[in-house]
Formats: C-alpha cells, structure tokens, sequence
C-alpha cells in the first residue's frame, strides 16, 4: 500500500473528497473542537515538480465541512499543488479569522513585509515538505527554524518517519515547536518497534507536537493497524497531540472515506472521552491559538 508517486512519473490525477461529509457516529464532537490539517485548493496553473493533481477544493466546500463535522475551527495547511503562493490560503484565513488559522510554505528569503502579511491573515506556522514535491524541503531547515523563532511560529513537517534516526540531531536544534504531520507518514506494518517510528516516539517525547492523522496514508482501510501507532504517540505525549482530517484527501487514490470515519477512528485510539477532549480542543488551542483574546 502505497500513496507516494513513482520517481520520473507525471503529476497523478486524485479523486475529490467525499460529497456528503458527516461528524462521528460513535461519539459527539466536543464544543470548542479544531480541525487542525486541511486544505483549500483553486484552479490551475499549479506549480511544476509536483507529484499529483487535485481538483479544486473552494473554501465555502471547505468551510461547508468544517459545519458538516462538527468543528468549531480549523487549521488550513498550504497545499503542495500552489507551491509558495498562500494566497487563497491566506484569504481564507481574513474570511474567518475567529474559526481559522494557517500553516504556511515560504522561503527564508522573502522580504520581511511578506512574512507580517502572513502573520497578520493568521499564520502560525510554515512547513517543510520531503514527500511530494512542490514545497520546501529539508534543505531549508536552519534558516526555516530560526525565521518561525522570529516571527513566532513553530515549524510543521511533511516526512517519512523512516527518515527521522538521521534527522533527529538537526530537528534538536530547531529553536520553536515542532510538528509532525500524519503520524510521521510511517507505514503501520512496519510496526511500533521500527526504528523510525521509535525515532519519532523520542521526538515526541522530547517536546515534539504530532497530528494524529491520515491514517488512510499509513494502511489499509478499515486502518486497525494504525490502533498502536496512535496510543504509542498518545501516551508519549497527551499534551502534544492533535487530530486533522487532512480534508480533501489529496494524493490519495483508494476509496474515498467520509471525514466522520476518521473522527470514529479516533474513537478507536482514544476511547477516553476526556482524552479526545485534550486531542480536539484543548491541545490544538493551545498550539494555534483559539479562544485567546
């Protein structure tokens, strides 16, 4: 099972995402709870080297889930498709400033003007990307960590958690929080004990943030496999964790799952309901600001 693009293929096509979405059948959604990883999406032009093609995702359909699960906020996370453009990202952000925050994909090397229009629409964050082209990737770690130290974000990674035992002494010295995008991408056959996801644990424990998410990235539908990746992570830091549905799905080319599946899933990890609680509200406000001021 694989989502990741063959090397030297063309940009794949990928489904858009469920047309009805729905909140949890298996619990009620908290008040207060944050959708913390989405995307908006607009027509092409998209940006070369990418490795799939997403149909557009508008933020009134986007805004129309947010409703449809039960979602008090939402994070937006730019997406590889527009490359180093956040502008519909960002305008979406003014649109809802009270609902939505932003998680940004900048160089280190725009003029300082252009990362306070960022800030000032509600980015909170700028990611790092190393697995599906179209962004920034670990090259611009130094100079990314100290830019977010400045402006006062923390830093958001899209990688393979196989990868993390020979990044783990470099992510030490990033100066702001880190975050660690769908559980590390890790396949879940590979199993707790593998040394990436042991690496990944470390991080964790030792003051990483990680969104428990994209499970359909990680296995095979119905995802049992991912039950132990995520009490694993949850138990290494219940204060760091939190949920995304990673809507619209893209670069994803199985069935296509209704966001209340995930959010049943989560049930599943997290079977306490005061745990969900820290997950969906109280975590995610605390990282990105909600219901502050």
């Amino acid at each position: 099972m694989s989502n990741l693009q063959l090397p030297g293929a063309g940009p794949r096509d990928c489904p858009g995402p469920h047309p009805a979405p729905r909140g949890p059948s298996t619990f009620t959604v908290p008040p207060g709870a944050v959708d913390a990883h989405a995307h908006v999406i607009g027509p092409p032009p998209y940006v070369a080297g990418r490795s799939y093609t997403a149909p557009p995702a508008p933020p009134e359909t986007y805004m129309a889930m947010l409703g449809a699960t039960g979602m008090a906020y939402g994070v937006l996370v730019q997406v590889i498709v527009h490359g180093t453009d956040n502008s519909l990202m960002a305008d979406t952000l003014r649109a809802h400033p009270a609902r939505l925050r932003g998680i940004a994909v900048a160089p280190p090397d725009w003029p300082a003007r252009d990362y306070q229009a960022l800030r000032d629409a509600g980015v909170v964050g700028l990611r790092l990307n190393t697995l599906y082209g179209g962004g920034m990737g670990m090259a611009a770690l130094d100079r990314t960590g100290a830019l977010c130290r400045d402006m006062g974000w923390h830093l958001q990674l899209l990688l393979d958690a196989r990868d993390l035992p020979g990044l783990v002494p470099r992510l030490a010295r990033v100066p702001v929080p880190v975050v660690v995008d769908h559980m590390g991408h890790f396949p879940a056959a590979l199993g707790v004990q593998s040394p990436g996801f042991q690496a990944l644990l470390s991080l964790v424990r030792d003051g990483g943030w990680v969104k428990l998410s994209g499970a359909y990235r990680l296995a095979d539908a119905p995802w049992a496999d991912t039950v132990a990746l995520a009490q694993a992570l949850h138990a290494a830091a219940p204060d760091r964790c939190v949920w995304g549905s990673d809507w619209p799905h893209v670069a994803h080319w199985g069935g296509m799952m209704n966001p209340g599946d995930l959010l049943d899933l989560l049930a599943a990890w997290l079977p306490d309901p005061a745990a969900r609680q820290a997950v969906l509200v109280d975590n995610p406000a605390r990282l990105y600001g909600f219901g502050q001021g």
